[in-house]
């Protein structure tokens, strides 16, 4: 393994990725190396890491404020139908300042409403509690049925770490809010899943067992004392559970049937737990015993699945209602493929799917990959398409709109940001660009060049992968293709990033600068904003150069049709490289810092000579083979 720039590279990966002998030898030799990023590879599929943005430990980073932590809350209220409750419940939701309310899933057959929201932990707990409080007050659980399990009017109320908060920061929030739910509510309140205090509490399904109705008695019973608040019954807004569990997808597959009994069959075919073995194989033979007695279960097809068929009437058809609780392991496309046999074997038809709430954007992405590898072509197309292709292939706007920018955590998270650099057409680019305005200038120009030459390297890896009589080589130009879109998605963001830096650097400048304290908060100010204008080019630089073992590989390798496509990418990368150097070299002038000035001089110097190398050899190459 090698190590300099910040890049990590592991020789024999790498060149086991190419059947070039030639381009092998140039990859493998360690004078070449050292300032490539590497990608590793997975043996059993295409699978790319690309370690983007990069880091540099001796550059002083800009920002010293602690990373933002959010919490994402996925209460379930037992109400589905009145349309006024739930928006009372949700407006106390949104009336707490630091969260974002990023879904309302309301269900007239189940009457329930899963609200997702998501925020800092203290504005989650806040925006929670009074969530609680809420529905505590509207819905009266005395007159409360619908298809859904419930033990009361807010059913249950996870909270899931997302951003910057470990599991055990997690449970102590989930008992903080549980400790205001019992004491200022007085609502009965029980730990589950991560946050459970004992091992029976864990499971949901035995905590809910009994329902609402049961807790009249279980309640008083030792063994179901509550973890926090009355232990007694609370006949109108019943008890709730609240706990820390991971990412749940809330998914159900619809079937060309109305028929629960065979939904169940397939969610009994699919869910991790499967079924109960039985003699002869039938649901109602003669049940297997262990040694002990107790029901020999079958394994079902999918870890980390939980299932169940149920018949939905607004929607005239059964479905298996599934929760992923490891989507990591057990993807929602894993999941739909096997519904989608267990079905086929029984004379079913999986005809589409319904997301409950959010999905990250990993999980459609991934899915997106698998359905296009599917297909025997060339993976490097955009997220875009890719999520595309996932919405199809799962079938998940058959029974309403699939909006991405409504379903997928990352994009509603983003939702109410302005729109950036990144957004706008090229002309309207263009024209800012020609603007009087100082900003964006040279560095977010480099940026965008430099995505112009991955661009145009990924564009020869997937004409190479989907080039006829090259079939045998499409995963090749996938890993490629997508190592592609990588790099231009990052460089994109850096067009951004680029005109904010500059932006941070007025603002320091606009400081107060009255008083001696003032002056010398201004000056930290300043030279943290032109040290992070320094670092923003510098990370172009870093991130197009990464693009020249794709746009090389693709020159020498790829469609030989699109060879001076490949050497045009070599160009917009060199030029992007030597636009943004001249950015960090104006900003040094503005640093008091030396130690920084000569390691990032040092650092311009080794990556503009490397750059010149590679792109003349790229050159080279190509116009002898011209």
């Amino acid at each position: 393994m090698l190590q300099n720039c910040g890049f990590i590279i592991e020789k024999a990966s790498f060149a086991a990725r190419f059947d070039n002998e030639e381009l092998t030898q140039i990859y493998t030799d360690e004078t070449e190396l050292n300032c490539f990023i590497i990608m590793r590879k997975s043996v059993s599929a295409v699978k790319i890491s690309v370690p983007l943005p990069f880091s540099h430990p001796q550059i002083s980073s800009f920002s010293n404020s602690p990373p933002m932590k959010l919490i994402e809350c996925v209460p379930n209220f037992s109400e589905g139908r009145d349309m006024a409750v739930i928006k009372q419940i949700t407006d106390a939701i949104e009336a707490v300042e630091g969260v974002k309310l990023l879904d309302v899933d309301p269900g007239a057959s189940t009457n329930r409403t899963v609200v997702t929201f998501v925020g800092s932990p203290d504005a989650v707990i806040e925006a929670a509690l009074q969530g609680i409080k809420k529905a505590g007050e509207l819905i009266d659980m005395r007159k409360q049925h619908g298809t859904h399990p419930r033990m009361g009017a807010t059913d249950v109320c996870p909270l899931i770490p997302i951003s910057n908060v470990s599991d055990e920061e997690a449970i102590g929030y989930a008992n903080r809010l549980a400790q205001r739910v019992g004491e200022e509510l007085n609502i009965p309140v029980y730990l589950y899943e991560k946050a459970a205090k004992s091992p029976q509490r864990t499971n949901l399904a035995v905590i809910r067992a009994g329902e609402y109705e049961g807790f009249a008695e279980k309640i008083y019973k030792d063994e179901w004392k509550p973890d926090y608040g009355p232990q007694k019954y609370n006949a109108f807004s019943g008890q709730t559970v609240i706990g820390v569990r991971d990412f749940l997808v809330a998914y159900n597959i619809n079937l060309n049937s109305q028929s629960t009994r065979r939904a169940n069959s397939v969610a009994f075919d699919i869910r991790e737990k499967g079924r109960v073995k039985t003699e002869d194989g039938t649901p109602t033979g003669k049940k297997v015993l262990d040694a002990t007695g107790e029901p020999v279960r079958e394994a079902g097809a999918c870890k980390y699945v939980k299932a169940i068929g149920w018949y939905v009437e607004e929607y005239g058809i059964a479905q298996v209602s599934a929760n992923l609780t490891n989507i990591t392991e057990t993807p929602v496309h894993v999941v739909f493929e096997e519904a989608r046999k267990s079905a086929n074997a029984r004379g079913l038809r999986v005809t589409g799917s319904e997301l409950i709430g959010l999905i990250p954007k990993k999980a459609m992405v991934d899915a997106g990959l698998f359905y296009l590898k599917q297909q025997g072509v060339a993976l490097g197309v955009n997220e875009k398409e890719l999520i595309h292709i996932a919405i199809k292939s799962l079938g998940l706007d058959e029974l309403s709109e699939f909006d991405p920018q409504k379903k997928i955590i990352e994009y509603a998270i983003a939702a109410d940001k302005a729109p950036g650099l990144a957004d706008m057409t090229l002309k309207a680019f263009n024209d800012q660009l020609a603007s009087d305005s100082p900003a964006p200038g040279g560095g977010s120009a480099a940026a965008l060049t430099g995505a112009l030459g991955a661009s145009l390297g990924t564009m020869v890896a997937n004409l190479s992968g989907n080039k006829r009589g090259w079939d045998a080589r499409v995963d090749e130009f996938s890993e490629w293709g997508l190592k592609g879109q990588q790099i231009k998605d990052h460089l994109i963001a850096l067009i951004d990033e680029d005109t904010d830096s500059f932006n941070g650097v007025i603002a320091a400048i606009r400081l107060p600068k009255g008083t001696d304290a003032e002056k010398e908060a201004r000056q930290a100010a300043m030279e943290a904003a032109n040290q992070q204008a320094a670092n923003v080019p510098f990370q172009i630089m870093e991130t197009a150069f990464s693009a020249y073992p794709l746009i090389e590989a693709m020159a020498r390798v790829g469609n030989p049709n699109s060879i001076t496509d490949a050497a045009v990418g070599a160009l917009c990368v060199h030029t992007a490289i030597e636009g943004a150097a001249l950015n960090v070299r104006i900003n040094l002038g503005s640093i008091k810092d030396t130690g920084y000035i000569e390691r990032m001089k040092t650092q311009l110097a080794e990556l503009r000579a490397r750059s010149e190398e590679v792109k003349a050899r790229i050159l080279a190459f190509v116009e002898e083979k011209m």
